[in-house]
């Protein structure tokens, strides 16, 4: 089956590789052995950065020697690195490893492109930005507690970018709904682009075991599908009583899909909107697991398709 626009357009560099982290947890070589294998797949549009923390920047160059594409032809690896604590020696050590790769390979076949930090406060955000060269895009994850505009007003202003935790492996790390739909209108209405993280690993919001272990705990986790789209819908203009109603719908035949739209209940979203709120707004989601959000998301669209599609 030729993929939909739609989807494609919905899926495309969405999903940021996050497999070192949990609850997959994987150890280095396996991680990267993966992404790489994801990079050869018929999916591979859909794959976006591998996620590292910066500690452990060293632990994946000398796991990634044999793994890391060689040859001109090959796409390069993105990178994007967590930064826990002192953001000056980060950005030392990102801008050596990037220059110790580009002198390996003129192409820069793996490079790290992307910071991710946490901020509570617009002083943090703007000190962060003035260490962290341009050359890397910026995201800064915040609390979503409250006003979250003068958090997000001060990442508009330094130019760096908004992130948002939607999720965990405890209940109580998921957000309430209204959270999340707050923090991506003042994110539309500042012009502050923003990435999610952790919990989206299915298409559709329901009850989901939220480890991999057999008895670990189960919770009500959003689904990706319904974060996009309410950012889609908000970017396009809707209403937030409508985005929230999106983000939280359950019923997956409240969902169909057609070549250039996505149609949710009396609301068609179609594929340019979809291309549009994912270039310039809603720009990705961290996943321990790559094949389990992509394979979802493909079984739930030839479910939903229309029959003369």
């Amino acid at each position: 089956m030729a993929p939909l626009k739609a989807i494609a357009a919905l899926l495309d560099g969405l999903v940021d590789y996050a497999g070192l982290f949990p609850p997959a947890s994987e150890d280095m070589r396996p991680a990267l052995e993966r992404y790489a294998s994801y990079l050869r797949s018929a999916d591979r549009k859909a794959l976006g950065r591998f996620i590292v923390p910066l500690s452990r920047l060293k632990e994946l160059e000398d796991a990634g020697n044999r793994i890391f594409p060689r040859d001109s032809d090959s796409d390069p690896w993105r990178l994007s690195v967590l930064v826990a604590d002192d953001v000056h020696a980060a950005a030392e050590e990102m801008i050596d490893f990037n220059c110790r790769h580009l002198a390996r390979s003129p192409a820069g076949h793996v490079t790290i492109d992307v910071a991710e930090l946490k901020a509570s406060t617009p002083v943090e955000i703007e000190s962060q930005r003035e260490v962290i060269p341009r050359s890397f895009t910026t995201y800064v994850e915040i609390p979503t507690k409250g006003d979250v505009s003068p958090l997000i007003q001060a990442l508009s202003r330094v130019g760096s970018r908004a992130k948002i935790r939607t999720g965990g492996v405890t209940p109580e790390a998921f957000p309430p709904a209204q959270e999340i739909i707050d923090f991506i209108a003042t994110c539309k209405r500042e012009g502050v682009p923003f990435k999610a993280t952790a919990g989206l690993h299915h298409p559709i919001r329901g009850t989901h075991r939220l480890t991999y272990e057999p008895d670990g705990p189960t919770g009500k986790m959003y689904g990706f599908l319904n974060v996009f789209l309410a950012a889609t819908l908000v970017y396009s203009g809707e209403p937030s009583e409508t985005a929230l109603a999106a983000l939280q719908e359950e019923d997956p035949s409240a969902f169909s899909f057609s070549d250039d739209a996505i149609v949710w209940r009396d609301r068609r979203v179609d594929a340019g909107q979809i291309l549009a709120a994912r270039r310039d707004f809603a720009i990705a989601f961290g996943s321990c697991s790559f094949r389990e959000p992509v394979d979802e998301i493909e079984s739930l669209a030839r479910a939903a398709r229309p029959r003369n599609q």
